[in-house]
């Protein structure tokens, strides 16, 4: 018997394996949320150096997402690879680099341990399926998107689109739903916030949103459908509006003060992608419509 037929006939061991490699995933995720802003930063520094024929900046060293090597921002010293184990590492050095004992952020461990847990939650819901392989997908590149968009109000293409079109490619098999309800998802939620950003930039003048939440509204319609952008755009606008107003008071910031939409519509998809016809049922049912 292979590995995999033992994962395949062992729900526990399916989880826990999915589990550790979350965590895995979540110490390269927080090399994405890092990196992956200030590698288009650069590159639109080079192309405006380039429009406006400005000479080059000096060469500098290798800047990707997977060199240089991860080091402390504090002193520079190099990860070692016993340095980076995910939570674990964290853990063992008490939060602290082992070399000039500059605290590290607690956030690092939060992401690693979240996409973990994440990713055995979508284990254990769809099983050892290509449902749950491709959920996976979704799920991890939700989770960079939300905490890109919480430190920059920025959505990059680089991570929406082709989770938009693997979103497409998935229900040409018909995984979440159907291929034409997965791309009229897509049209629907892209045109849906494109149309409310214009009726409110021409009452007020001022521009609501970016387009990123756009794409990323056509993505998770091209994943669920049509079906779940109602439930969505509900539960985003709702959870938004909620922590917007508590996050606004922690800070002592303005109602004008810019707030991310990003990380509220991938929470509200996710839900909506894994408990959309529940929740939808229940409420139907509660309503007396059922």
């Amino acid at each position: 018997m292979s590995f995999v037929d033992i994962l395949a006939g062992n729900m526990p061991a399916f989880v826990l394996c999915v589990f550790l490699l979350g965590l895995l995933i979540g110490s390269f995720l927080n090399v994405v949320i890092y990196r992956l802003p200030k590698m288009m930063q650069r590159d639109w520094q080079a192309q405006a150096r380039e429009i406006l024929e400005l000479p080059d900046e000096p060469a500098g060293g290798t800047f990707n997402l997977i060199l240089p090597h991860s080091s402390c921002p504090h002193c520079g010293h190099e990860i070692r690879p016993w340095e980076n184990i995910p939570v674990l590492s964290y853990l063992a050095l008490r939060g602290k680099c082992s070399s000039c004992k500059a605290p590290i952020s607690l956030r690092y461990p939060l992401v690693e341990l979240a996409c973990g847990l994440l990713s055995a939650y979508v284990a254990w819901h769809f099983g050892f399926t290509w449902q749950a392989g491709a959920m996976l997908l979704l799920t991890w590149g939700l989770l960079a998107m939300s905490l890109i968009d919480a430190d920059h109000q920025l959505l990059p293409d680089a991570l929406v689109l082709p989770l938009l079109w693997l979103g497409l490619i998935a229900n040409a098999f018909g995984l979440f739903a159907s291929l034409d309800d997965a791309l009229w998802g897509a049209v629907a939620g892209y045109l849906s916030l494109w149309s409310v950003y214009w009726l409110f930039k021409l009452v007020t003048g001022k521009e609501g949103m970016g387009y990123g939440d756009f794409k990323l509204l056509a993505m998770l319609g091209a994943w669920g459908g049509w079906q779940v952008l109602p439930l969505t755009i509900l539960l985003s606008s709702l959870v938004g509006a909620v922590l917007g107003v508590i996050m606004l008071r922690l800070r002592n910031a303005e109602t004008s003060t810019p707030i991310p939409f990003g990380p509220y519509l991938a929470i509200a998809g996710w839900i909506a992608l894994l408990w959309g016809e529940q929740i939808t049922g229940t409420y139907l049912q509660f309503a007396g419509f059922r």
